[in-house]
């Protein structure tokens, strides 16, 4: 397991732009890219992000501020990172493997590694794994919980050689799944009809993204040689399709150049409505082509109300005139409301390579779609710089948090931005929540100390109070300080304190205010 280490990046206005909203530099360190952000449904305050090649980062105040760390493993953390939580809070850190120490002459990309993590991500276990068939290469993976029984499905490419264009080499779409938490997976299993080449390219396929529906169905669609096509498993991943079901035929392909990007793609992002709302069960598939032209990227999405087997006309997105570039888009739904969330760099505002970030919303299940930018001030990409092949977004009871990569002062940065809406008008509501906020203590469980941290809208007297699980009073190590407005956090050492392990309980309280929560001491 790997202890936690802090490197606290707080929060970095920009000075200029057009959006509205708060932007947070996440991280400035090892060169971050393809981010990818998640929420716990049952910690509202709680997100965990994570970017190549072996970054994660932790938020325990809505995304206003971040703790930084990197993972390791035995198997070897090469990049392609991918996250879900269960419905216990446990974590899943995917990613790709790199075992220099057992493979000297260089194979890599071997398997994809499943690391799990029971305390909010204050360490990890070193990984079990799936996939391992040397010496074909395993990419492009992407992960999936299905909450009713906590199932994990996991889909990926393998190549029988990675980048090769010799035509008897191939590459295709394999499902694993996991029904124990993780700790070991099924044998893998081929879904797609069609094979792709190896190239890494239009027709290598790729883009294998599952989603869960409301009945334990799967869904998963990909792009390659067909276009873009999409299969589904009925019986948790059993048995799928005898034949897949093309969606769009991807005019050029979804492999395409983006001025002054190092490569882009235009590979699908599948999901469902869980809502239970008016589009409970609506697939959706998001994409990004050239249809319109090399010099006209646009995002692109189709839907299927009948569980995949027909899909509505291919609809664009972004709502900017013909002849700008949009494009590594990434989509996700709030499963409270079943509104929908897009983030993609957009350059509508300038003729040139200049790029923003922009978010689209539909709050009618793709009928009609608002556009707006969110990051605060344009930046300038070098094609000599990768970028990744994603961006990422979460959200969950109104709360919205796109993450993306951006090129700042000369290195490559992790943004977000705290884009709020009210879950019953839809209207936008503050980017920062100004009032008495506890955020999630962290780490929970604790080897040695713990941070408590809260947000003052005004200047208040503040009380930090700890509890054994009888309701004795063991520590008061706040009584009546004066705090400020904004953000604090307090540091609570158990070992100064000669405490036995087990479990606490604290109470922060602001005159009648009163507010606690548990803690582990192990």
């Amino acid at each position: 397991m790997k202890k936690f280490q802090t490197i606290i990046a707080f929060l970095i206005l920009s000075s200029t732009g057009f959006s509205q909203y708060t932007n947070v530099m996440i991280s400035d360190l090892f060169n971050p890219n393809e981010p990818v952000i998640i929420m716990d449904p049952n910690q509202p305050g709680f997100l965990i992000a994570a970017a190549n090649l072996n970054s994660y980062y932790i938020s325990l105040d809505t995304g206003l501020t971040w703790v930084q760390d990197q993972l390791i493993s035995d198997l070897g953390v090469w990049g392609d990172p991918v996250l879900v939580v269960d419905s216990e809070s446990n974590l899943y850190y995917f990613h790709l493997s790199n075992p220099y120490e057992f493979y000297p002459e260089g194979d890599w990309i071997d398997r994809i590694v499943c690391q799990k993590s029971t305390n909010n991500g204050g360490s990890w276990l070193n990984g079990s794994f799936t996939g391992l068939n040397p010496p074909k290469d395993q990419d492009k993976e992407w992960a999936v919980v299905d909450l009713d029984n906590d199932n994990i499905y996991m889909t990926w490419t393998q190549f029988d050689v990675y980048g090769s264009s010799n035509s008897l080499d191939s590459s295709i779409i394999l499902f694993s799944k996991s029904i124990d938490a993780g700790t070991t997976w099924s044998e893998p299993l081929r879904i797609n009809q069609v094979a792709g080449d190896c190239i890494d390219s239009d027709n290598t396929v790729e883009g294998a993204v599952p989603a869960v529906g409301p009945n334990g169905e799967i869904y998963v669609s990909w792009a390659g040689p067909e276009g873009l096509v999409f299969d589904r498993s009925l019986d948790q991943g059993e048995t799928w399709l005898a034949e897949d079901i093309i969606i769009d035929s991807i005019p050029d392909g979804w492999d395409y150049a983006i001025p002054g990007i190092y490569r882009a793609n235009g590979l699908p992002i599948t999901k469902c409505d869980l809502s239970g709302g008016p589009n409970n069960g609506t697939i959706y598939v998001n994409w990004t082509d050239q249809r319109n032209g090399e010099d006209d990227t646009d995002v692109f999405f189709s839907k299927s109300t009948d569980g995949g087997d027909t899909w509505s006309e291919t609809i664009r997105v972004n709502d900017d005139e013909a002849g700008k570039q949009q494009f590594l888009t990434w989509m996700t739904i709030d499963q409270i409301t079943g509104f929908l969330y897009f983030v993609f760099y957009d350059r509508r505002n300038h003729d040139d390579n200049y790029t923003d970030v922009y978010m689209a919303r539909s709050t009618d299940g793709g009928e009609t779609f608002d556009n707006f930018q969110i990051s605060e001030s344009s930046f300038l990409p070098n094609e000599g710089v990768f970028f990744g092949d994603y961006t990422n977004i979460a959200a969950h009871d109104g709360k919205i948090r796109p993450i993306w990569t951006r090129l700042h002062n000369g290195q490559l940065t992790l943004w977000t931005a705290i884009v709020n809406f009210s879950i019953n008008t839809g209207i936008e509501e503050s980017g920062v929540e100004e009032s008495f906020t506890m955020f999630l203590n962290y780490p929970n469980p604790s080897e040695d100390e713990v941070y408590f941290s809260f947000k003052l809208k005004k200047e208040e007297k503040v009380s930090l109070r700890i509890y054994d699980p009888q309701g004795k009073l063991i520590a008061e190590p706040i009584v009546n300080e004066t705090f400020s407005y904004g953000k604090h956090v307090i540091t609570f050492p158990f070992l100064k304190y000669d405490l036995a392990k087990g479990v606490y309980y604290y109470q922060i309280e602001l005159g009648d205010s009163i507010k606690s929560d548990k803690i582990i001491f192990e």
